[in-house]
């Protein structure tokens, strides 16, 4: 990796996540990358972003979900996974909030496609509904 990328000077959101997906290069940058085309496929107007100090996001009128990487683990928490249905049931962490809710994808394990693309896009829904509920109403 060169200088520009690791140090982030420079490179797009979307640089970014290229070369930490290449930097891992073991199981946890194939599942990143499995799920960010997932995402992008659900919600191809998704904008990337690279926040926290080296984590993921990936918003749509707010942030859908960011991809944490742990030894262990690749987390996709969704800001408002909480009011989501899941009927599919890939929530598997981080249950109790009122908020958020995740999915950790643990070595050897693919998330359903269909059912995490449409997770993806009720967060982008859920997303759109409140910013348009927060839009201010114009009197005639």
């Amino acid at each position: 990796m060169d200088s520009k990328s690791s140090s982030g000077e420079g490179a797009t959101p979307s640089q970014l996540i290229d070369a930490r997906i290449k930097e891992l290069g073991d199981w946890r940058g194939e599942t990143l990358a499995q799920v960010r085309a997932l995402i992008k496929q659900a919600a191809p107007e998704v904008v990337e972003e690279w926040k926290w100090r080296g984590v993921p996001v990936w918003e749509h009128a707010g942030i859908i979900c960011t991809g944490e990487i742990y030894k262990s683990v690749v987390k996709l928490t969704f800001a408002k996974g909480a009011s989501l249905e899941d009927p599919s049931g890939l929530f598997n962490s981080s249950l109790d909030g009122n908020t958020r809710r995740a999915i950790d994808i643990h070595e050897g394990e693919k998330p359903d496609e269909n059912a995490l693309k449409a997770l993806v896009q009720a967060a982008v829904a859920l997303n759109m509904s409140v910013k348009a509920a927060r839009a201010p109403k114009h009197r005639k």
